[in-house]
C-alpha cells in the first residue's frame, strides 16, 4: 500500500514542477516529489516479519539497513535544497518584485 502512495505522491509532485507558474509553488511540488521517492525506497526495503539488523547468533530473517541510511541521508540533503530554494526564491522576489516564471523570463 505504502507503494502506491508514494507513487501518487511523486505524480503530485511532478504536477506541482510542470504545471504551476509561481516558484514557491514549484518548489512545494519538488518537496513533495522527494517524500514520493523516499517512501517508495523505504516500502521496497521493507520486509515483513523481519528483525532490527542487529547481528546476534541464530537471526536469520533482518532488514538491510542499507537503503535507511540513503534516505535519512537524502532527507537532510532535501532539506538543504529545499531551504537553498526558497532563500533564492527570496532574492528573485527582491530582485524582480514577482514570483512568477512567465514574468521572470520576460525580465531575463
Amino acid at each position: 500500500m505504502a507503494t502506491y502512495t508514494s507513487i501518487v505522491l511523486m505524480l503530485i509532485g511532478l504536477y506541482g514542477l510542470m504545471a504551476k507558474r509561481n516558484l514557491i509553488k514549484k518548489i512545494i511540488g519538488l518537496y513533495i516529489l522527494e517524500g514520493g521517492v523516499i517512501l517508495y525506497f523505504i516500502s521496497v526495503g521493507y520486509r515483513s516479519n523481519a528483525n532490527a539488523p542487529i547481528l546476534e547468533h541464530g537471526m536469520e530473517n533482518v532488514v538491510d539497513p542499507v537503503p535507511q541510511a540513503l534516505m535519512l541521508t537524502a532527507i537532510v540533503i532535501g532539506i538543504c535544497v529545499t531551504a537553498l530554494a526558497l532563500s533564492i526564491a527570496v532574492k528573485i522576489y527582491e530582485n524582480y518584485h514577482t514570483l512568477d516564471v512567465e514574468e521572470l523570463k520576460r525580465h531575463l
